[in-house]
């Protein structure tokens, strides 16, 4: 086996803990910070080489907010510790971010839907289908991702919309996804998929009150009297 290639080899200067300890943590790139988690690289790539190629390979560091394990171990020299590493960094942000502002978005109409989401994921260049889970009050708990894909009732499953809201006891939802191409008119698997989960929501008794598409603009289902 050859030789782990490591940060250490690199002048001190160019360290990114030497940088850090010198400057604190703002003077460092995204990928030396990760770096840093990391700790060590591969043989081939130094441990900031190695977070670098993962965050161009998700397309940013936004995207890797929807990264499972699974995906991030396809970066040759990611291993499930460093996937974990990464992942519970990405949770400790979140949970950070909600900490700092603790006043909740309400929502109570599509608009406000398209305020929370359209920089999240208008121009994406795949499909994701975003569930909103909302309080009594109509409050926003928080609105994760549940699938990345061609919109399809096969793909998205009212088990993986649903889990999130019954563990987080949310008393409605709105569905919520974007179309790469801008146009915001509802397809027929857009309304498939809707019927489909307004029908499950009903039974586990979660209300859906709106499926929004987001592009350039947005259209609500329940407006245009889909729901």
């Amino acid at each position: 086996m050859g030789q782990r290639y490591t940060i250490k080899q690199l002048p001190p200067e160019l360290r990114p803990r030497e940088r850090l300890l010198a400057g604190g943590p703002s003077v460092l790139s995204d990928a030396e910070l990760l770096g840093l988690l990391f700790g060590i690289g591969s043989q081939e790539k130094t441990a900031v080489e190695l977070a670098g190629e993962v965050i161009s390979g998700a397309g940013g560091l936004h995207n890797l907010f929807d990264a499972s394990v699974h995906e991030l171990k396809q970066v040759k020299g990611i291993g499930e510790a460093k996937a974990c590493i990464l992942l519970a960094a990405l949770e400790l942000a979140r949970r950070l971010s909600v900490a700092r502002n603790p006043g909740r978005p309400v929502i109570s109409s599509p608009a406000d839907v398209d305020g929370l989401l359209s920089g999240r994921i208008a121009n994406l260049d795949r499909e994701h289908f975003v569930v909103v889970l909302l309080n009594t009050k109509n409050e926003v708990i928080e609105a994760p991702t549940v699938s990345v894909g061609t919109l399809s009732s096969s793909l998205v499953h009212p088990r993986e919309v649903f889990k999130p809201a019954i563990r987080a006891s949310a008393a409605s939802v709105v569905l919520a996804h974007n179309h790469p191409s801008g146009r915001v008119e509802p397809s027929r698997e857009d309304r498939e998929v809707t019927g489909r989960m307004v029908e499950a929501g009903g039974v586990i008794g979660i209300e859906v009150l709106d499926h929004v598409i987001v592009g350039e603009g947005y259209f609500s289902m329940k407006e245009h009297g889909m729901l």
